[in-house]
């Protein structure tokens, strides 16, 4: 590249792409991460959860904004797939890993489900970055956030058992969503409807988990 392209590559400021209305959805999503992390760590499982959900939520809706605006530029397009990578990997990867390793009391046994995690989230994330879906309609594998949307439900369950044995059972849920996550399975992309299917299981979700967290005060 010559030194006229590089800088010319280089005019646009970081944060004009950050106030663009699809990356303000992928960073609402990032925070909603970060807060699941924060509760994780604290053991607020059901406030952690709740991060957790919208996180997906957002995720979703990120591209369908995206999709929706006319005349985005190609600079706009790569930033926001790039963007939404990273923050993929926060939500899917790294904060699900928090969770499991607070919720075995950060055991070192729970250090090789965490990594695995984590290890599955990057390389999905960077094959799907080069691959991209098999169709307009389908992936390969198990898609990251499908294993937030399972977690969340599942974990309502929790007060049906002990501690030592409720986080059994998530090393292995975590562990059997990672091998579908990796395989050559080919599952469908949920689109269109599907995402007020989503938005009212997160709602339904979050008043369940807020009610949980009240009865608790």
């Amino acid at each position: 590249m010559s030194t006229s392209q590089s800088n010319s590559s280089h005019q646009t400021g970081m944060l004009w792409f950050a106030k663009d209305l699809p990356n303000i959805c992928s960073l609402a999503g990032l925070l909603c991460a970060l807060l699941g992390i924060y509760f994780a760590v604290l053991k607020n499982f059901p406030a952690a959860i709740i991060g957790m959900i919208w996180a997906v939520l957002f995720d979703w809706g990120d591209g369908i904004i995206a999709r929706k605006i006319e005349g985005r530029t190609d600079e706009q397009k790569n930033f926001g797939a790039q963007l939404d990578s990273l923050i993929d990997m926060v939500s899917f990867g790294i904060c699900p890993a928090v969770f499991l390793l607070s919720y075995g009391g950060f055991s070192t046994w729970f250090l090789p489900g965490a990594f695995v995690i984590v290890a599955t989230a990057a390389i999905r994330l960077s094959y799907f970055n080069i691959f991209g879906l098999v169709d307009s309609t389908t992936y390969k594998g198990l898609a990251l956030d499908n294993n937030v949307i399972v977690f969340a439900f599942v974990f309502l369950f929790e007060p049906m058992f002990d501690t030592a044995t409720f986080s059994i059972l998530l090393y292995v849920m975590f562990m059997t969503m990672a091998g579908f996550n990796l395989s050559p399975l080919r599952t469908p992309k949920f689109a269109g409807k599907w995402f007020y299917v989503l938005m009212v299981y997160t709602v339904a979700l979050t008043i369940i988990y807020c009610w949980i967290l009240s009865a608790r005060v």
